[in-house]
């Protein structure tokens, strides 16, 4: 039975607040903080004129740090947290107003992949310091693995969420019944795989993601070298097979840390909230195409690119640190 409290509303609905993580495993970032927390403080300030900013706060040396480097830009809040990632370790907020309730799913540190201290406690903190009520789920779920148009779709990819390390006993029935019940959805309509060396097992956000009812956005692949050129355009070829309105934007290409290996580089990264659209850029010339061709996208929103390879070392990026609260 689903209500007005199931309902997940598109990220381009309004927002009460939106949260960011704070770097805090100097293990899980090559033993050096400083390159991510200087592109999430970026991140922070750009988001604070359009949105209330709420950053989850793990340790004590994180908050000195946050203090020092966010300058008031938001409000810096002591919670469990592993690392960064709080659109998979925190709730998924479902409802608007007085309905709102949050969804908190099991959460294995992406099929038993990285396990840290607090991430298993984040959504309830969270939520709890929401004062929204929480609803708990015997199923494991990140949100990067979903994407919703508020009109009753949701977008995944198999990979992930029929993974084995996820969900075992489930089957891709029982799966779209979870989605169905939690989310109010009508229609999951499914990709195949994510992109090259993206340890979420090919989380949707990475690679599509609505715009509007019915309207997604992808990418195209970027010069020859492009890692990901077979998987964007099977992505581009099922969203269309699909019947949805299909925009593109380029790649950012290959993107490496001196070493020739392929990262999960994606400008589709990107966090909606009230006003604005912030987006990671990665370089020169493909980061311009996709600033400009999101803008005739997004009109009345401001879209504003921000570097994040210092984030991206940790295998993620801007949508991957937020969580919004819906108003």
């Amino acid at each position: 039975m689903t209500g007005p409290n199931s309902f997940l509303p598109p990220e381009w609905a309004p927002h009460a607040a939106l949260w960011a993580g704070w770097p805090r495993l100097a293990e899980e970032w090559g033993g050096d903080l400083a390159p991510a927390r200087s592109d999430i403080a970026a991140f922070i300030r750009a988001a604070s004129a359009h949105v209330p900013v709420k950053v989850a706060i793990g340790s004590d040396e994180a908050m000195a740090s946050a203090q020092a480097m966010t300058g008031g830009a938001a409000e810096l809040i002591a919670l469990p947290t592993g690392d960064i990632w709080l659109r998979d370790t925190g709730p998924i907020v479902t409802g608007q107003g007085p309905a709102r309730e949050a969804q908190v799913f099991r959460f294995n540190g992406w099929g038993g992949k990285y396990l840290m201290d607090g991430d298993t406690e984040t959504a309830a903190a969270l939520a709890a310091h929401e004062h929204l009520p929480a609803r708990k789920h015997d199923f494991v779920l990140e949100g990067g693995g979903i994407d919703v148009d508020g009109e009753g779709r949701l977008l995944t990819t198999r990979q992930c969420l029929l993974n084995p390390n996820r969900n075992p006993g489930l089957n891709i029935d029982q799966i779209e019944g979870h989605l169905r019940a939690a989310f109010g959805v009508e229609e999951i309509l499914w990709l195949g795989d994510g992109l090259a060396n993206d340890h979420t097992d090919g989380h949707v956000d990475n690679i599509a993601r609505f715009i509007g009812p019915g309207h997604v956005l992808c990418q195209h692949p970027a010069g020859p070298d492009d890692p990901n050129t077979d998987v964007l355009t099977e992505i581009e070829r099922s969203l269309a097979a699909a019947g949805l309105m299909v925009s593109t934007i380029p790649s950012p290409g290959l993107v490496h840390f001196g070493d020739g290996v392929p990262v999960p580089a994606s400008h589709m990264n990107f966090t909606i909230t009230n006003g604005a659209v912030l987006v990671p850029i990665y370089e020169d010339h493909y980061s311009a195409v996709a600033l400009a061709e999101l803008r005739a996208l997004f009109l009345g929103r401001a879209v504003i690119g921000l570097p994040a390879r210092g984030i991206l070392a940790g295998g993620g990026s801007f949508h991957c640190m937020t969580r919004e609260i819906p108003a």
